[in-house]
């Protein structure tokens, strides 16, 4: 399972924490490589999300919404990325901005 897969998976299972781990590696690798920037800014954008619902969780609101503005900052990347990934970004922030209705 790609690391996007498994975001997906368990952000969906309100796992927020383990969702900015598993995409943590990757995000790491293409930040590295110029041609991937903006992918490596989708992928800390998703984490950030994540990151943010999880603060949300603990009843740290305003921290969560401060994240959050990570991850919008960053969203309007994922319709213009021509990654092969574009869809399973797609699929997580959807998943991302229903989770943010219930939680924040």
């Amino acid at each position: 399972m790609i690391a996007i897969e498994e975001f997906i998976k368990v952000v969906s299972q309100n796992q927020f924490v383990e969702g900015h781990e598993v995409l943590e590696l990757e995000w790491h690798r293409l930040k590295k490589l110029p041609e991937y920037a903006d992918e490596a800014k989708i992928l800390k954008g998703l984490i950030n999300a994540s990151t943010a619902l999880a603060l949300a969780c603990k009843g740290k609101k305003e921290g969560a919404l401060q994240v959050w503005q990570t991850y919008e900052k960053y969203a309007p990347l994922i319709p213009k990325t021509l990654s092969l990934s574009k869809t399973h970004y797609e699929e997580a922030q959807k998943l991302l901005i229903a989770k943010k209705n219930l939680y924040m």
